[in-house]
Protein backbone atom coordinates (compact mmCIF):
# COMPACT_ATOMS: atom_id res chain seq x y z
CA UNK A 1 0.00 0.00 0.00
CA UNK A 2 1.71 3.01 -1.12
CA UNK A 3 1.86 5.78 1.83
CA UNK A 4 -0.17 8.98 1.93
CA UNK A 5 0.65 11.78 4.73
CA UNK A 6 -1.96 13.70 6.46
CA UNK A 7 -0.84 17.35 6.61
CA UNK A 8 -2.60 20.51 8.03
CA UNK A 9 -1.55 24.04 8.11
CA UNK A 10 -2.10 25.90 11.34
CA UNK A 11 -1.27 30.24 10.14
CA UNK A 12 -2.29 31.29 13.53
CA UNK A 13 -5.89 32.95 12.85
CA UNK A 14 -9.26 31.19 13.33
CA UNK A 15 -10.35 28.80 10.32
CA UNK A 16 -6.93 26.85 10.52
CA UNK A 17 -6.91 26.17 14.07
CA UNK A 18 -10.68 25.41 14.48
CA UNK A 19 -9.83 22.99 11.91
CA UNK A 20 -7.38 21.30 13.66
CA UNK A 21 -9.51 20.80 16.29
CA UNK A 22 -11.93 19.39 14.35
CA UNK A 23 -10.06 17.12 12.44
CA UNK A 24 -8.51 16.06 15.81
CA UNK A 25 -11.93 15.28 17.47
CA UNK A 26 -13.77 13.65 14.19
CA UNK A 27 -11.29 12.24 12.25
CA UNK A 28 -8.78 10.03 15.35
CA UNK A 29 -7.79 7.98 13.10
CA UNK A 30 -5.89 9.91 10.70
CA UNK A 31 -2.11 10.51 11.60
CA UNK A 32 -2.23 13.93 11.21
CA UNK A 33 0.69 15.98 10.36
CA UNK A 34 0.66 19.50 11.70
CA UNK A 35 2.62 22.35 10.78
CA UNK A 36 3.28 25.85 11.14
CA UNK A 37 5.46 28.43 8.91
CA UNK A 38 6.89 30.43 11.00
CA UNK A 39 7.79 33.79 9.25
CA UNK A 40 9.78 35.30 12.59
CA UNK A 41 7.25 38.39 12.15
CA UNK A 42 4.07 37.20 13.71
CA UNK A 43 2.01 39.17 16.58
CA UNK A 44 2.27 37.67 20.32
CA UNK A 45 -1.49 37.06 20.07
CA UNK A 46 -0.49 34.06 17.05
CA UNK A 47 1.81 32.80 18.88
CA UNK A 48 -0.43 32.21 22.12
CA UNK A 49 -2.58 30.42 19.98
CA UNK A 50 -0.43 28.26 18.80
CA UNK A 51 0.68 27.72 22.42
CA UNK A 52 -2.65 26.15 22.83
CA UNK A 53 -3.40 24.27 20.27
CA UNK A 54 0.34 22.82 20.76
CA UNK A 55 -1.18 21.58 24.08
CA UNK A 56 -4.69 20.66 22.28
CA UNK A 57 -3.12 18.44 19.55
CA UNK A 58 -0.03 17.12 21.04
CA UNK A 59 2.51 19.52 18.97
CA UNK A 60 3.02 21.16 16.11
CA UNK A 61 6.04 21.00 13.67
CA UNK A 62 7.48 24.39 13.18
CA UNK A 63 8.63 25.12 9.53
CA UNK A 64 11.43 28.28 9.27
CA UNK A 65 12.82 29.06 5.92
CA UNK A 66 16.47 30.29 5.80
CA UNK A 67 17.62 28.30 8.86
CA UNK A 68 21.34 28.74 7.94
CA UNK A 69 20.89 32.19 7.52
CA UNK A 70 23.11 35.15 9.52
CA UNK A 71 19.51 37.25 9.79
CA UNK A 72 17.79 35.73 12.69
CA UNK A 73 14.72 36.87 11.34
CA UNK A 74 13.55 35.04 7.54
CA UNK A 75 11.81 37.74 6.23
CA UNK A 76 15.01 40.14 6.65
CA UNK A 77 16.62 37.48 5.12
CA UNK A 78 14.21 37.55 2.17
CA UNK A 79 14.00 40.87 2.01
CA UNK A 80 17.34 41.65 1.67
CA UNK A 81 17.79 39.22 -1.05
CA UNK A 82 15.07 41.42 -2.97
CA UNK A 83 17.29 44.38 -3.04
CA UNK A 84 14.40 45.98 -0.59
CA UNK A 85 11.44 45.43 -3.01
CA UNK A 86 9.00 45.14 -0.70
CA UNK A 87 6.37 42.41 -1.30
CA UNK A 88 2.54 43.12 -2.79
CA UNK A 89 -0.43 41.78 -3.79
CA UNK A 90 1.68 41.50 -7.88
CA UNK A 91 4.60 40.30 -5.99
CA UNK A 92 4.07 38.16 -3.22
CA UNK A 93 7.57 36.64 -2.99
CA UNK A 94 7.05 36.71 1.13
CA UNK A 95 4.33 33.61 0.25
CA UNK A 96 6.55 31.97 -2.01
CA UNK A 97 9.57 31.90 0.03
CA UNK A 98 8.12 31.64 3.70
CA UNK A 99 5.42 29.55 3.20
CA UNK A 100 4.97 27.65 0.52
CA UNK A 101 8.67 26.19 -0.44
CA UNK A 102 9.18 25.18 3.48
CA UNK A 103 5.77 23.52 3.33
CA UNK A 104 6.77 21.62 -0.25
CA UNK A 105 10.07 20.91 1.34
CA UNK A 106 8.64 19.49 4.47
CA UNK A 107 6.53 17.08 2.23
CA UNK A 108 9.40 15.76 -0.48
CA UNK A 109 8.57 13.85 -2.84
CA UNK A 110 5.74 11.91 -0.53
CA UNK A 111 2.16 11.44 -1.41
CA UNK A 112 0.56 14.15 1.13
CA UNK A 113 -2.80 15.48 1.29
CA UNK A 114 -3.00 18.76 3.12
CA UNK A 115 -6.14 19.94 4.54
CA UNK A 116 -7.30 23.65 4.46
CA UNK A 117 -9.44 26.01 6.41
CA UNK A 118 -11.26 27.45 3.81
CA UNK A 119 -15.05 27.52 5.50
CA UNK A 120 -18.44 27.01 4.16
CA UNK A 121 -19.67 30.80 3.78
CA UNK A 122 -16.49 31.78 1.71
CA UNK A 123 -16.25 32.00 -2.27
CA UNK A 124 -13.09 31.89 -2.94
CA UNK A 125 -10.68 28.99 -3.96
CA UNK A 126 -7.51 27.43 -1.67
CA UNK A 127 -4.08 26.22 -2.52
CA UNK A 128 -3.59 24.22 -5.13
CA UNK A 129 0.54 23.16 -4.97
CA UNK A 130 2.53 22.96 -8.34
CA UNK A 131 3.67 19.42 -7.35
CA UNK A 132 1.34 16.40 -8.23
CA UNK A 133 2.01 14.69 -4.89
CA UNK A 134 0.10 17.15 -3.09
CA UNK A 135 -3.88 17.20 -2.74
CA UNK A 136 -5.66 19.68 -1.62
CA UNK A 137 -8.94 19.32 0.39
CA UNK A 138 -11.33 21.73 2.05
CA UNK A 139 -13.12 19.26 5.13
CA UNK A 140 -15.47 22.70 6.17
CA UNK A 141 -17.01 23.23 2.42
CA UNK A 142 -19.89 21.15 1.00
CA UNK A 143 -17.72 20.61 -1.81
CA UNK A 144 -14.88 19.33 -0.45
CA UNK A 145 -12.32 18.50 -3.59
CA UNK A 146 -10.38 21.14 -5.00
CA UNK A 147 -11.18 23.09 -8.24
CA UNK A 148 -9.03 20.62 -10.22
CA UNK A 149 -10.72 17.73 -9.42
CA UNK A 150 -13.73 18.94 -10.21
CA UNK A 151 -12.82 20.24 -13.58
CA UNK A 152 -11.70 16.39 -13.93
CA UNK A 153 -14.70 14.43 -13.24
CA UNK A 154 -17.12 17.10 -14.03
CA UNK A 155 -15.61 16.81 -17.81
CA UNK A 156 -17.65 15.94 -20.57
CA UNK A 157 -15.01 13.34 -20.87
CA UNK A 158 -15.16 11.99 -17.93
CA UNK A 159 -19.26 11.22 -18.03
CA UNK A 160 -19.08 7.94 -19.28
CA UNK A 161 -16.38 6.71 -16.92
CA UNK A 162 -18.22 8.57 -13.79
CA UNK A 163 -21.89 7.09 -14.87
CA UNK A 164 -20.20 3.58 -14.63
CA UNK A 165 -18.75 4.31 -11.09
CA UNK A 166 -22.24 5.75 -9.80
CA UNK A 167 -23.90 2.59 -10.84
CA UNK A 168 -21.20 0.27 -9.05
CA UNK A 169 -21.96 2.18 -6.04
CA UNK A 170 -23.85 0.66 -3.42
CA UNK A 171 -27.23 0.33 -3.91
CA UNK A 172 -28.31 2.15 -0.19
CA UNK A 173 -28.03 5.39 -2.02
CA UNK A 174 -31.50 5.96 -3.06
CA UNK A 175 -30.69 9.24 -4.89
CA UNK A 176 -28.89 7.29 -7.36
CA UNK A 177 -31.24 7.65 -10.64
CA UNK A 178 -31.87 11.46 -10.19
CA UNK A 179 -28.15 12.22 -9.54
CA UNK A 180 -27.53 10.35 -12.82
CA UNK A 181 -29.76 12.23 -14.76
CA UNK A 182 -28.35 15.34 -13.95
CA UNK A 183 -24.81 13.20 -14.24
CA UNK A 184 -25.13 12.87 -17.97
CA UNK A 185 -26.06 16.43 -19.16
CA UNK A 186 -22.95 17.52 -20.88
CA UNK A 187 -21.67 20.73 -19.57
CA UNK A 188 -22.88 24.11 -21.57
CA UNK A 189 -22.54 27.82 -21.95
CA UNK A 190 -25.91 27.71 -19.58
CA UNK A 191 -24.57 24.49 -17.39
CA UNK A 192 -21.20 25.11 -16.98
CA UNK A 193 -19.13 23.26 -14.41
CA UNK A 194 -20.14 25.07 -10.53
CA UNK A 195 -23.60 24.72 -11.48
CA UNK A 196 -23.88 21.05 -12.41
CA UNK A 197 -21.20 20.46 -9.15
CA UNK A 198 -23.65 22.31 -6.92
CA UNK A 199 -27.03 20.11 -8.48
CA UNK A 200 -25.14 17.10 -8.04
CA UNK A 201 -24.35 18.08 -4.04
CA UNK A 202 -27.35 19.07 -3.42
CA UNK A 203 -29.24 16.04 -4.67
CA UNK A 204 -26.52 13.81 -2.74
CA UNK A 205 -23.06 14.91 -1.37
CA UNK A 206 -22.42 11.49 0.00
CA UNK A 207 -22.81 9.80 -3.53
CA UNK A 208 -21.26 12.35 -4.64
CA UNK A 209 -18.51 12.39 -2.51
CA UNK A 210 -17.94 8.27 -2.94
CA UNK A 211 -18.35 8.68 -6.84
CA UNK A 212 -15.20 11.18 -6.77
CA UNK A 213 -13.32 9.07 -4.73
CA UNK A 214 -13.43 6.08 -6.94
CA UNK A 215 -12.64 8.45 -10.23
CA UNK A 216 -9.48 8.91 -8.15
CA UNK A 217 -8.59 5.73 -7.33
CA UNK A 218 -7.76 5.39 -10.94
CA UNK A 219 -5.35 8.41 -11.48
CA UNK A 220 -2.21 9.43 -9.35
CA UNK A 221 -4.27 11.76 -6.97
CA UNK A 222 -3.06 11.28 -3.05
CA UNK A 223 -6.56 10.13 -2.13
CA UNK A 224 -6.73 8.12 -4.71
CA UNK A 225 -3.96 5.97 -3.45
CA UNK A 226 -5.94 5.46 -0.26
CA UNK A 227 -7.91 2.19 0.36
CA UNK A 228 -10.62 4.30 2.25
CA UNK A 229 -10.80 7.81 3.09
CA UNK A 230 -13.51 8.84 5.72
CA UNK A 231 -14.07 12.75 4.75
CA UNK A 232 -16.42 11.35 1.78
CA UNK A 233 -19.34 10.37 4.06
CA UNK A 234 -18.29 14.31 5.84
CA UNK A 235 -21.48 16.07 4.90
CA UNK A 236 -20.83 18.82 7.43
CA UNK A 237 -20.94 22.53 6.74
CA UNK A 238 -18.54 25.21 8.91
CA UNK A 239 -19.54 28.79 8.87
CA UNK A 240 -17.32 31.74 11.14
CA UNK A 241 -19.84 31.25 13.79
CA UNK A 242 -19.20 27.56 14.21
CA UNK A 243 -15.67 28.37 13.52
CA UNK A 244 -15.54 30.39 16.79
CA UNK A 245 -17.82 28.12 18.47
CA UNK A 246 -15.20 25.00 17.82
CA UNK A 247 -12.40 27.48 19.50
CA UNK A 248 -14.14 28.91 22.25
CA UNK A 249 -16.16 25.62 23.39
CA UNK A 250 -12.55 23.50 23.52
CA UNK A 251 -10.32 25.45 25.15
CA UNK A 252 -8.38 27.35 22.88
CA UNK A 253 -9.82 30.29 22.36
CA UNK A 254 -10.34 32.98 19.73
CA UNK A 255 -7.05 34.67 18.75
CA UNK A 256 -6.91 38.22 20.96
CA UNK A 257 -5.96 40.29 17.70
CA UNK A 258 -10.19 39.53 16.94
CA UNK A 259 -11.05 41.71 19.63
CA UNK A 260 -12.86 44.37 18.97
CA UNK A 261 -11.71 47.35 20.67
CA UNK A 262 -13.52 50.80 21.07
CA UNK A 263 -12.55 53.74 19.51
CA UNK A 264 -13.78 57.71 19.38
CA UNK A 265 -13.86 60.07 17.18
CA UNK A 266 -16.03 63.63 16.64
CA UNK A 267 -18.18 62.30 19.81
CA UNK A 268 -18.98 58.78 17.28
CA UNK A 269 -17.94 55.41 18.46
CA UNK A 270 -16.52 52.73 16.00
CA UNK A 271 -14.42 49.19 16.98
CA UNK A 272 -11.73 47.97 15.08
CA UNK A 273 -8.84 44.70 15.46
CA UNK A 274 -7.62 42.85 13.26
CA UNK A 275 -9.33 40.64 10.77
CA UNK A 276 -7.08 37.90 10.31
CA UNK A 277 -4.07 36.15 11.03
CA UNK A 278 -0.39 36.02 8.94
CA UNK A 279 2.37 38.81 9.05
CA UNK A 280 1.82 42.36 11.40
CA UNK A 281 2.85 43.92 8.31
CA UNK A 282 0.30 42.12 5.41
CA UNK A 283 0.14 44.38 2.62
CA UNK A 284 -3.29 42.96 2.69
CA UNK A 285 -4.56 44.16 5.73
CA UNK A 286 -7.08 47.19 5.09
CA UNK A 287 -6.19 51.18 6.46
CA UNK A 288 -8.17 50.40 9.54
CA UNK A 289 -6.21 47.91 10.64
CA UNK A 290 -3.11 49.38 9.83
CA UNK A 291 -4.49 52.34 12.16
CA UNK A 292 -4.81 49.40 14.99
CA UNK A 293 -1.67 48.06 14.66
CA UNK A 294 -0.21 51.68 15.11
CA UNK A 295 -2.58 52.42 18.01
CA UNK A 296 -2.04 48.74 20.04
CA UNK A 297 1.33 47.74 18.55
CA UNK A 298 3.52 50.70 18.08
CA UNK A 299 6.58 48.96 18.09
CA UNK A 300 5.76 46.49 15.19
CA UNK A 301 4.34 49.71 13.44
CA UNK A 302 7.43 51.61 13.73
CA UNK A 303 9.46 48.44 12.46
CA UNK A 304 6.79 48.23 9.44
CA UNK A 305 7.76 51.48 8.64
CA UNK A 306 11.72 50.98 8.66
CA UNK A 307 11.20 48.67 5.99
CA UNK A 308 9.52 51.31 3.59
CA UNK A 309 13.11 52.57 1.97
CA UNK A 310 13.75 53.84 -1.61
CA UNK A 311 9.98 54.64 -2.40
CA UNK A 312 8.92 50.82 -1.72
CA UNK A 313 5.72 51.80 0.64
CA UNK A 314 3.53 48.66 2.14
CA UNK A 315 0.69 50.77 0.82
CA UNK A 316 0.48 51.81 -2.80
CA UNK A 317 0.86 55.19 -3.28
CA UNK A 318 0.75 55.86 0.74
CA UNK A 319 3.67 55.66 3.03
CA UNK A 320 2.79 54.89 6.81
CA UNK A 321 4.23 57.92 7.79
CA UNK A 322 1.20 59.55 5.65
CA UNK A 323 -0.91 57.19 7.02
CA UNK A 324 -0.66 58.31 10.77
CA UNK A 325 -1.07 61.68 10.10
CA UNK A 326 -4.30 62.86 12.72
CA UNK A 327 -6.27 64.25 10.40
CA UNK A 328 -5.80 61.07 8.05
CA UNK A 329 -6.50 58.57 11.00
CA UNK A 330 -9.51 60.60 11.63
CA UNK A 331 -10.57 60.22 8.25
CA UNK A 332 -10.26 56.47 8.34
CA UNK A 333 -12.07 55.80 11.77
CA UNK A 334 -14.48 57.69 10.50
CA UNK A 335 -15.27 55.84 6.98
CA UNK A 336 -15.12 52.98 9.34
CA UNK A 337 -17.57 54.26 11.70
CA UNK A 338 -20.22 54.91 8.68
CA UNK A 339 -19.68 51.17 7.54
CA UNK A 340 -20.75 49.74 10.62
CA UNK A 341 -23.58 52.21 10.88
CA UNK A 342 -25.24 51.30 7.65
CA UNK A 343 -23.99 47.64 8.34
CA UNK A 344 -26.13 48.47 11.73
CA UNK A 345 -29.30 49.41 9.89
CA UNK A 346 -29.63 47.23 7.66
CA UNK A 347 -29.31 44.16 10.52
CA UNK A 348 -25.77 43.22 9.45
CA UNK A 349 -23.12 42.70 11.59
CA UNK A 350 -20.99 45.47 12.55
CA UNK A 351 -18.16 44.77 13.85
CA UNK A 352 -14.52 45.35 11.92
CA UNK A 353 -14.37 41.63 10.44
CA UNK A 354 -18.04 41.88 9.58
CA UNK A 355 -17.79 44.80 7.25
CA UNK A 356 -14.54 43.80 6.25
CA UNK A 357 -16.02 40.39 4.71
CA UNK A 358 -16.69 41.05 1.44
CA UNK A 359 -13.06 43.03 0.99
CA UNK A 360 -11.46 39.41 2.23
CA UNK A 361 -8.99 39.47 -0.52
CA UNK A 362 -5.80 37.62 0.39
CA UNK A 363 -3.52 35.30 -0.50
CA UNK A 364 -4.83 31.93 0.38
CA UNK A 365 -1.22 30.14 0.39
CA UNK A 366 -0.84 32.44 3.44
CA UNK A 367 -3.38 30.58 5.53
CA UNK A 368 -2.50 26.82 4.26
Amino acid sequence: MTKVRHILGISGGKDSAALAIYMKKNYPGLKIEYYNADTGCELSDTMDLLEKLKSFLGGIKILRAAKDSPENIPFVHFLKAQGGFLPSPNARWCTKKMKLEPFEEYVGNDYAISYVGIRGDEDRDGYISSKPNIQAVFPFRKNIWSLDVINLVLGNGSIQKMMEIVRGIDNAFETKESFLEVLEQPLTKAFYYSKKLNALLDIDTRLFNHAVFEFLKTTDYPVGKLEEFPLIDNTDVLVKEDVFKLLEDNGVGVPAYYKEIPFEVDGMTGTYCRSRSGCYFCFYQQKIEWIWLYEQHRELFEKAMEFEKDGYTWNQGESLAELIRPERIRQIKLDVIKRQQENAKMGKGSSLVDILAGDDVLCTNCFI
